[in-house]
């Protein structure tokens, strides 16, 4: 039997368990840093494996890595987010949330049961000795939120040595605007380095019945918004991608009160680090308008997650993966949006890819991430599981390499 005939085989038998574990992790979703039944759900599951070797609390307390080793070769890890948001879910399905306005409404259920998957696909084939090397199952709290240093899970098991050793690393993720069947793949920079800014607006306020005797920082603030509205229009190539939008202001107390500061914060999204250098020059820019008006400001940028960008030649594996499992199936390309993703963490180290996966429930209803309404055609589980195991396998046995000749 060929060796993706045996992958299909093994993710076959799994497809039952592969939905009983994405329910049992979407009723009982945790938010960031909190993941502590999920991780033992998941440590509880690994140990199960014959040869599995696992640790708890590497870097961050619900870590969980679960690692298999056969003689010598190269190692892979393969990475799956856990954690869930702060939405409250509306689905009418029998495996709803359970925790009162928390959800898994971003697919790490799915994420989290397809590499569940993957590890007991690649623990039979660890058995057989049918190839050598190591992988690391890495599944990873907080994706989607930061902690009181600002940093989300994937600095933190980084930092804690998780990836040493690591030659290379895959991921995918739910994408809701593609059927079952169909796989988005991206060389480069294919999600945003996330940052936010904190900007402040002073004058000297005063009554408002009497602007004159000062400096206003809301008449400031207009000239302000115009140039934030600019930057991208005028300031960056249109060749590139950036985003600067504003989420809040905040100014004044009372009617007739001129306020002495107001202030603003938002985002700035970018792909390559010159545009993203370039929008924190330019907002800066933007802000020191105010000094023609007798005001002054103060700016932070407290820069966040960056940007996802994937190996061509890891992506060139996956779709040669892809097309011998599924060669029916649909391939197409493009960035995946502004959006984050912490993976962005582990591609700037060393090589790696996320690939998006089609789960889209075909009912006429578009069910997006971040929404209360996001679900999945849990047919997408097992191909998630097959592409994953198959492509690791062909690394360990030397039948894929990151040369690039």
């Amino acid at each position: 039997m060929a060796q993706s005939d045996l992958i299909l085989e093994k993710v076959s038998s799994l497809s039952d368990r592969l939905v009983e574990w994405r329910r049992m992790f979407h009723q009982n979703p945790e938010l960031s840093f909190q993941e502590f039944k999920t991780s033992r759900l998941v440590a509880e599951t690994l140990r199960s494996i014959a040869g599995m070797k696992v640790e708890t609390g590497i870097g961050v307390e619900t870590s969980v890595v679960g690692t298999l080793t056969y003689g010598e070769g190269p190692t892979i890890a393969i990475r799956a987010d856990m954690d869930a948001l702060p939405i409250t879910e509306e689905n009418r399905v029998i495996y709803a949330s359970k925790n009162d306005g928390v959800m898994h409404a971003c697919g790490h259920d799915a994420h989290t049961a397809i590499l569940l998957g993957v590890a007991h696909v690649l623990g039979e084939v660890f058995q057989k000795g049918q190839m050598s090397g190591t992988v690391k199952f890495i599944f990873q709290p907080a994706e989607e939120n930061t902690d009181e240093n600002g940093l989300s899970g994937s600095p933190y098991l980084i930092q804690a040595g998780v990836y040493d050793g690591v030659d290379v690393a895959l991921a995918l993720h739910m994408c809701p605007w593609l059927e079952v069947g169909a796989f988005q793949v991206n060389d480069g920079y294919s999600m945003a380095n996330i940052d936010v800014f904190e900007g402040r607006i002073y004058g000297t306020g005063g009554h408002g019945a009497y602007p004159e005797l000062g400096t206003d920082p809301i008449w400031m603030l207009g000239p302000v918004m115009q140039a934030l509205h600019g930057i991208i229009s005028r300031r960056i190539s249109a060749l590139d991608s950036g985003v600067v939008s504003i989420g809040q202001i905040h100014g004044g107390t009372a009617s007739n009160i001129i306020p002495s500061e107001v202030s603003l914060e938002g985002t700035i999204r970018s792909y390559s680090p010159e545009v993203r250098d370039l929008l924190a020059v330019e907002l800066d820019k933007a802000f020191s308008i105010v000094e023609n008006f007798g005001g002054r400001y103060s700016l932070q940028v407290h820069k966040g997650e960056p940007a996802l960008k994937n190996s061509s030649i890891v992506n060139s594996w996956l779709v040669e993966t892809i097309k011998e499992l599924y060669p029916e199936f649909v391939i197409t390309d493009g960035q995946f949006g502004m959006g984050g993703e912490d993976f962005g963490y582990v591609t700037q180290n060393l090589p790696g890819s996320m690939f998006f996966l089609g789960c889209a429930r075909c009912e006429g209803s578009h069910r997006d991430l971040h929404t209360p309404i996001f679900d999945i055609d849990e047919a997408c589980l097992p191909i998630g599981t097959a592409v994953l195991s198959q492509t690791a396998a062909k690394f360990l046995r030397g039948e894929v390499t990151l040369s690039e000749s």
